[in-house]
């Protein structure tokens, strides 16, 4: 047993590692349609059965989480599915996590009870937004490498490589769907997959490419690349992006934000209060605005559609039109929304990412009325962000992002997921 704990303790001291000559991982991003949400299997890799389950991709998480069961023994498990290593309270990494605890959850207050052996935390459910108390420790995963064409196997097969994450009891799982387990973070926290997963160099750098349907694969990329689309073959994606700067609200703030200087419609500008702030969100499908600059945009909007006959809101959008009348593709008649980054950049959102086609011959622009109240003034939501390359370098704070990628002739769901040998 003695050999064994030494050989565990050497496989996973190896996080951060990654022995090969690819520095960037792939994960598969499904989305569920009935919500909206975008997801991935706990495997991390393309789906290998039909009860395999997902975690919800989430942008604001503190750690990753999912259902499971932490078994105390004092003799050292093996390297099986569940040999999971609790965290004690005095570990960096649980201090991290407890440094984002959320005021709405239950009193982390337990040591009296549990002394210091376990890391309390609090996982919560970004679409029930509950929490419960639970604990943080380790498990094994394992990820595809790539060259920016192919997935490849991961480094550290067929063990995988130590990823810190929380249990949580399965009453947690409430209001999300049957086949969703848990969470896996994507945010600024260092404990979420872009800090925790990618090599050292690139640590803190990853893509979301998300689908706009779950007819077929969107991607996430841990690392910087190069990133290629069977579409266009020879074309790296990261010499499609424009730059602006990612704020953080502050230390404890997990959230992506950027400002904008305006918006405009066919060059009409919209009246926006000076150097707002705009939040990036996977926990809501639509974009979200504050009451005073939805009236403005959706005004703008109708206004630029003059002729196009409106139909009766489907909730909860509150501009429609007859689908027959907007037309598709390049004669499509609903006109572009310009966005200009505070870097002078401006974000495209093409008819396909402002149109919802909600059935019996209705569409609907696809923004939200927040109320008056909003905490941001502006969130967008992930039907803005599909089929749109976005690039987030936690180091550098600065996003990068393509405008919608069927304009050129591609999609997110045109990388190839075809496993090929390291």
């Amino acid at each position: 047993m003695h050999f064994l704990a030494i050989l565990i303790f050497i496989l996973l001291s190896s996080t951060h590692i990654v022995y090969s000559r690819f520095n960037t991982s792939v994960i598969p991003i499904t989305k569920d349609e009935p919500t909206s949400l975008h997801k991935v299997t706990w495997s991390f890799k393309v789906r290998q059965w039909s009860g395999e389950p997902y975690l919800i991709l989430d942008l604001e998480a503190p750690f990753t989480w999912k259902d499971c069961v932490i078994r105390h023994s004092e003799i050292p498990c093996g390297l099986e599915e569940g040999c999971r290593f609790p965290l004690q309270c005095d570990n960096p990494l649980c201090k991290e996590a407890k440094s984002y605890f959320n005021p709405i959850c239950p009193s982390l207050n337990i040591t009296d009870k549990y002394g210091c052996r376990i890391c309390s935390v609090t996982p919560l459910n970004p679409v029930s937004n509950t929490c419960k108390i639970s604990q943080l420790t380790t498990d094994l995963i394992n990820l595809y490498l790539t060259n920016g064409r192919n997935p490849s196997p991961g480094p550290n097969q067929p063990f995988g490589t130590q990823f810190v994450l929380s249990c949580a009891p399965s009453s947690l799982l409430k209001s999300f769907p049957k086949d969703v387990r848990g969470v896996a973070a994507f945010s600024w926290s260092g404990l979420g997959f872009p800090r925790q997963l990618s090599s050292l160099d690139v640590a803190g750098k990853f893509a979301l490419c998300l689908p706009s349907s779950s007819a077929a694969l969107g991607v996430s990329f841990l690392g910087d690349g190069p990133f290629y689309f069977t579409n266009s073959p020879n074309l790296d994606l990261r010499s499609t992006l424009s730059y602006t700067p990612m704020i953080r609200k502050s230390s404890k703030s997990l959230g992506f934000y950027i400002k904008i200087n305006r918006i405009s419609i066919k060059s009409a500008s919209i009246s926006l209060p000076k150097a707002i702030s705009v939040k990036l969100s996977s926990r809501v499908p639509y974009t979200v605005l504050r009451t005073d600059i939805y009236k403005a945009l959706t005004a703008g909007f109708s206004k630029s559609i003059n002729g196009i006959p409106t139909v009766t809101p489907v909730k909860p959008f509150g501009l429609c039109v007859k689908e027959s009348a907007i037309g598709s593709g390049s004669g499509s008649r609903v006109p572009k929304i310009d966005v200009e980054t505070e870097s002078g950049k401006i974000w495209t959102i093409s008819g396909e990412n402002s149109m919802k086609r909600v059935g019996n011959g209705v569409a609907c622009f696809a923004f939200v009325d927040g109320g008056s109240k909003a905490p941001d003034p502006i969130v967008i939501g992930t039907f803005q962000m599909e089929n749109n390359f976005l690039y987030f370098d936690l180091v550098n704070q600065k996003l990068g992002f393509s405008s919608s990628l069927l304009g050129r002739g591609t999609s997110c769901s045109s990388f190839n997921f075809t496993e090929v040998a390291n």
